[in-house]
């Protein structure tokens, strides 16, 4: 990891069908982060469109490396001269009516450095809220754990529902990893009974710093998200947090204190069993 002190910022939205409304509004809020000093910038999952159901992103579906939203990440990126987890937007898949929900991550020249596939797909019954989400349907999963190196360290990238299985995080450990970004769209209800345990706790165990940037209002269709987007240190301090509504939120990331949390409470070097 760097050793200096670097900001990052999560972008918090209730996107909805207007893809154009949406993407004005990520770069209005990608503009703010950046003038707050960013250097990396993550955007909640589904940033560009959230329509009725899942099925309907699929008319966005793009092949890798060509497309509106891609040129949209890259010139986003390029232009405020920051390094861009791009949420998720849905590029082609095997299968014709499916799609991968990919999380592309761009440097501040605007060149895709890496690309992650959510792998835990999001297929639950609602009991509370008599919404039932079957993304199985619609989505193809992705098989690959991703690490890359960033000017904020070693970055891990995961999506939403990943947040709910701890082994994909040992599995970044292994590779690494200082620093999780998060693009997520929680519903209202998990939001409230488990978001905040789970984001702080992936930092706890992990030792790494937790960029999680959330979807949090009201979509079509009547759907909410939880919101709450938060930035949460190794130690599992929420250094910043937006509850409801759009922004940004940023803090530092500082590698000095992860270094010194990790030789002092060697928790990652005392594993027994280990996921890879």
């Amino acid at each position: 990891m760097p050793h200096s002190k670097k900001k990052v910022a999560a972008v918090q939205l209730a996107s909805g069908s207007n893809v154009s409304a949406n993407l004005l509004e990520t770069e209005r809020l990608a503009e703010a982060a950046a003038k707050q000093g960013a250097e990396l910038i993550v955007l909640p999952e589904n940033f560009a469109f959230m329509g009725s159901s899942c099925k309907d992103a699929n008319a966005l579906r793009e092949e890798p490396g060509d497309g509106p939203l891609q040129a949209f990440l890259a010139q986003l990126a390029s232009r405020l001269g920051v390094w861009l987890v791009g949420g998720t937007i849905p590029l082609e898949a095997e299968h014709a009516a499916k799609w991968r929900a990919a999380c592309t991550v761009y440097d501040d020249q605007g060149r895709q450095m890496a690309r992650y596939d959510k792998q835990h797909l999001f297929d639950v019954n609602l009991v509370e809220s008599d919404e039932q989400f079957i993304e199985s349907e619609s989505i193809e999963p992705g098989d690959k754990v991703m690490v890359l190196n960033s000017p904020i360290g070693r970055l891990g990238i995961s999506v939403c529902y990943d947040l709910r299985f701890p082994e994909i995080y040992r599995a970044m450990v292994d590779r690494g990893v200082e620093v999780i970004a998060l693009p997520a769209a929680f519903t209202a209800i998990t939001g409230r009974a488990h978001w905040e345990t789970l984001v702080r706790a992936r930092a706890i165990e992990n030792l790494s710093y937790v960029i999680a940037a959330a979807q949090g209002g009201f979509h079509v269709a009547s759907r909410e998200t939880y919101g709450h987007s938060m930035i949460v240190d190794p130690w599992g301090t929420k250094l910043a947090e937006r509850q409801r509504g759009n922004g940004c939120v940023v803090a530092e990331i500082d590698p000095e204190f992860q270094h010194t949390t990790r030789r002092n409470f060697p928790c990652l070097d005392h594993r027994r069993l280990h996921c890879r």
